[in-house]
């Protein structure tokens, strides 16, 4: 029975970390911006699918080692990725900054828009990409890939990243004073658009960051990301919009609710209890777990 009850909670551990990963870059992004990005899932997938081609690529075709692939495959997925947040906030976000129903629409195009262009360079068949370090490891009885294992560490180790990066440093500081007062940030001097640039491609990062690391162990499709995105809005309400500490949480009790729901009724209950819980938060506490609210 304990050996189950682990092996239960890394499962919400692993896969939670995914999910926070995701999270913190769409809460990252509305808190600074004041938008709901629903093309986000598109970082997702372009990373997956990029390190899926690339390390295929690198081990079939020129001989290189999985955990070289895989680097290669990881650092070039973060560098598309950053392009297309550029490229996407550049010529469209910034029009739309603070503004919801604008900023919706133009998500909605853009989600569209690559979609259909990875279906037309990738196809619609599934990927799959080799294990980068094969094997499993045995905690309290509980069985766990080594791969999974170096998800969560890479996962947490990210996500500790970030927290030190908006906590602790100037652009931090920026980020969070935006955050808060656009306004009265700016009369303190710092560059809005140039900040909400910033949070902009650090949230594609995370994205692309979730999406690179998912790719090693499920199958890669054209619309994996998709997937990922509903449970993100789920997880940002629970948390609250604009909330690093309430993704985090938010993100780990979706992934518990997903783990033990699953196993113990099946997952169609696991996933009504999600949307249950966010009917009844939104119904007492509208703001989330973390938010605030509107002044």
């Amino acid at each position: 029975m304990m050996e189950l009850q682990v092996q239960l909670l890394m499962n919400t551990l692993q896969i939670g970390s995914v999910y926070v990963l995701f999270a913190l870059g769409l809460t990252l992004i509305f808190g600074v911006m004041k938008i709901v990005n629903f093309a986000h899932g598109t970082f997702f997938t372009a990373a997956a699918l990029i390190v899926s081609t690339i390390m295929i690529w690198g081990v079939d075709t020129m001989g290189l080692s999985i955990w070289l692939s895989y680097l290669i495959a990881f650092v070039l997925a973060l560098l598309v990725v950053c392009l297309i947040g550029f490229v996407v906030y550049v010529f469209g976000f910034q029009y739309f900054l603070k503004d919801l129903n604008g900023s919706f629409i133009l998500s909605i195009g853009l989600l569209l828009l690559l979609n259909g262009t990875y279906l037309i360079l990738y196809g619609g068949v599934p990927r799959s990409v080799p294990d980068v370090i094969p094997g499993n490891i045995t905690i309290l009885g509980a069985s766990l890939t080594l791969q999974r294992l170096l998800l969560m560490i890479v996962a947490a180790i990210i996500t500790l990243g970030l927290y030190i990066l908006v906590h602790r440093t100037k652009l931090g500081l920026s980020l969070r004073a935006v955050a808060e007062d656009q306004e009265a940030a700016m009369l303190q001097g710092i560059p809005y658009r140039r900040v909400a640039l910033y949070g902009f491609l650090i949230g594609a990062t995370l994205a692309a960051c979730a999406g690179a690391l998912m790719a090693t162990v499920t199958p890669v499709t054209t619309v994996i990301g998709d997937d990922f995105l509903v449970k993100a809005f789920i997880i940002i309400i629970i948390g609250g919009l604009g909330s690093v500490v309430g993704a985090i949480l938010g993100g780990l009790l979706i992934a518990l609710i997903e783990s033990f729901g699953g196993y113990y009724f099946d997952p169609s209950t696991a996933t009504l209890a999600m949307f249950v819980l966010v009917i009844v938060l939104l119904l007492v506490r509208p703001q989330g777990i973390l938010g605030h609210a509107e002044k």
